[in-house]
């Protein structure tokens, strides 16, 4: 049976170059190369794949239309994942207004299209359907490594699991951050609901880079605890931060560079009964910008 990894939930289309995420005079031969070296040096496995959402810019005039674009790919690198209606379990946009619907056209990329008039911080969230995977024992249980999953990984060596392949359905649940007009204290991360979902407990647009950022984990609407959330910068994505949830869900992070940040864990649990599947995942992601020192400007706010 072919193998499917979390994130390969890609079509045809989805073979272009991440526009946006790279250089545009970069070859795509020069592209592949510096995901492989990005690959080897960050000594990530292929058997995982993060995803979210990259906004054509996180701070947009008001009025302008945003693109939201779908990324898989390690180290904040990655290729697009086009609209799929049959993926979408949820993508909305919430703002002062309340939460709406995300629009866009079915195999489009960017996946998703916003205007807003309203100042303060959008929040845009998509939730995927489940979708299966099997994988090798060698590449699950690296996966599980790098992930902060070891607990999956002695689980299955007590029941005598380790030498089998996994069969595995996950979700995504990406959120990202974008600010229209001036940041304030007051303005807020807000709950989606999504089944793991990461939450910005002070606005980033506010905070400076060397300052600790705290977040809070949750899992159906409840702290999740021992979590592993890791932090990686798309200036310097090898020099990650991480740091485990403790037990009221929260961690703090000390984000050192200026620019876009991906925000993302992990969680794992036995599959329902019925599914198919041994085990369910589920990836939470966030992503947002923090301000550039003062006279200075990132690329997305150009």
């Amino acid at each position: 049976m072919r193998q499917r990894r979390p994130g390969s939930e890609v079509g045809p289309n989805a073979a272009r170059p991440a526009r946006g995420t790279m250089p545009q005079n970069i070859s795509m031969r020069s592209r592949r190369g510096l995901m492989a070296l990005l690959l080897t040096l960050g000594g990530v496995s292929t058997a995982a794949h993060d995803m979210w959402i990259e906004p054509t810019s996180y701070v947009p005039e008001a009025g302008k239309v945003v693109g939201l674009r779908l990324r898989v790919g390690e180290n904040f690198l990655g290729d697009p994942l086009v609209r799929d209606p049959s993926l979408i379990e949820k993508f909305v946009v919430a703002d002062a207004t309340g939460i709406k619907p995300v629009a866009g056209r079915d195999g489009g990329d960017p996946a998703g299209l916003i205007r807003s008039t309203d100042q303060g911080l959008l929040v845009v969230g998509y939730q995927s359907k489940p979708s299966p995977v099997v994988l090798s024992p060698a590449k699950f249980n690296q996966y599980l490594t790098e992930e902060g999953l070891e607990d999956i990984i002695a689980l299955r060596a007590k029941r005598g699991e380790g030498a089998a392949d996994a069969r595995e359905v996950f979700t995504r649940c990406a959120k990202s951050l974008m600010l229209l007009g001036p940041p304030t204290a007051a303005q807020r991360d807000r709950v989606l609901q999504f089944t793991l979902e990461l939450t910005a407990e002070r606005n980033p647009y506010m905070m400076a880079a060397g300052q600790n950022l705290p977040f809070r984990l949750t899992y159906k609407d409840r702290p999740l605890a021992g979590a592993l959330v890791v932090a990686i910068s798309q200036r310097k994505p090898l020099d990650k931060v991480s740091a485990r949830t403790d037990k009221a869900g929260r961690v703090r992070l000390r984000l050192g560079e200026p620019g876009a940040w991906l925000i993302k864990s992990v969680h794992m649990i036995a599959a329902p009964a019925g599914s198919g599947s041994e085990w369910a995942s589920f990836w939470a992601s966030l992503t947002f910008e923090l301000p550039p020192p003062a006279g200075a400007a990132t690329a997305s706010s150009k």
